[in-house]
């Protein structure tokens, strides 16, 4: 088949991505929903550098499966020609990578909100077939008792590796997903190249507890924190939290954002930094694509120079009273 190309209409890009998808779907189980592909966990190879490609990228405004359908094309177009020039093992998209995040999407999940293997899994299974990546998206998933804030991730074979849904729901400022959504439960953490990876979304990096679980239960290196950061008044804690999570756990953190007037800014954190190494800041507003490489050398030695994760104790307790002070 050939590659998407600078020169292809959006209605052509979709064509392709159906057809191959008509040619590689799985047959219907007699309840008549396809079975997903999915990855059986193997031993890993581990290797010393993995390379991201973050996508801070445009979301217009749609009320229709269409109109997100439409989007999907057009983004697959844009990470297919940043990943002609230049392999990286994995490809990460913000939260609700496939739709607007406004209440007037919201208003319409019936039309927008998809399964898991839905329009968004087949547009982002063969971006990874073709390109040999990972791709972590976004999306509003359709669930049994309702609607879930999710994000899933493909591997370079096309198949589903896992999927997480947002655990903490926001409804202060210019949010209002406690209104539409329903909060997920479990945890999910992948491997690209040995590096154990785990995504949460938006509002969930104002809980301490759960990065340091990523890190300290379940060995994570990297978070791929996503969100939808509008420029309300809680905007500008963000950066804040992000440095924070990163430092305080010594990993590793992608905390990336949508473009537009009202959003961006995302930004990269290091397991540490200081006047010599900050964060890598993303433009404040337009669309910007960036490759991060990042070095498992330099995770060892953060976590070796500065030893706070060791020096933890186990319980930090009031003395009994009437006890020593």
């Amino acid at each position: 088949m050939r590659r998407f190309g600078t020169d292809w209409s959006l209605i052509c890009i979709w064509c392709s991505i159906r057809q191959h998808i008509e040619a590689v779907r799985p047959e219907p189980t007699k309840d008549g929903v396809s079975d997903i592909p999915t990855e059986t966990p193997r031993p890993v190879a581990e290797d010393d550098e993995l390379t991201l490609l973050a996508c801070q990228i445009d979301i217009p405004h749609m009320t229709t499966a269409a109109e997100r359908d439409r989007h999907l094309a057009m983004v697959a177009r844009k990470v297919a020609t940043q990943l002609e020039d230049t392999p990286v093992d994995i490809v990460v998209l913000p939260e609700l990578s496939s739709i607007e995040y406004s209440r007037r999407a919201f208003d319409c999940l019936d039309a927008l909100a998809e399964p898991l293997d839905g329009a968004s899994f087949d547009c982002w299974r063969v971006v990874a077939m073709r390109h040999k990546v990972f791709v972590s998206y976004s999306f509003a998933r359709r669930a049994q008792d309702g609607f879930r804030i999710s994000i899933g991730v493909v591997n370079p074979q096309g198949m589903l590796v896992g999927y997480f849904d947002k655990l903490h729901l926001a409804q202060y400022g210019a949010s209002m997903e406690k209104e539409y959504f329903k909060r997920g439960d479990d945890l999910f953490a992948f491997d690209v190249k040995g590096f154990r990876l785990a995504p949460f979304i938006c509002y969930d990096i104002r809980f301490p507890e759960l990065a340091r679980a990523l890190v300290l239960d379940h060995g994570v290196d990297v978070i791929l924190h996503c969100g939808a950061y509008f420029r309300d008044p809680s905007f500008h804690t963000w950066h804040a939290f992000a440095i924070t999570r990163a430092v305080e756990n010594q990993v590793f953190l992608l905390s990336l954002n949508r473009a537009g007037p009202d959003f961006g800014g995302s930004l990269f954190c290091y397991p540490w930094m200081d006047e010599t190494l900050g964060p890598l800041h993303f433009d404040d507003h337009r669309e910007d694509f960036r490759r991060i490489t990042i070095n498992r050398n330099s995770l060892t030695a953060a976590r070796t120079d500065y030893t706070f994760l060791h020096d933890r104790r186990s319980t930090y307790t009031l003395p009994a009273e009437g006890g020593p002070k």
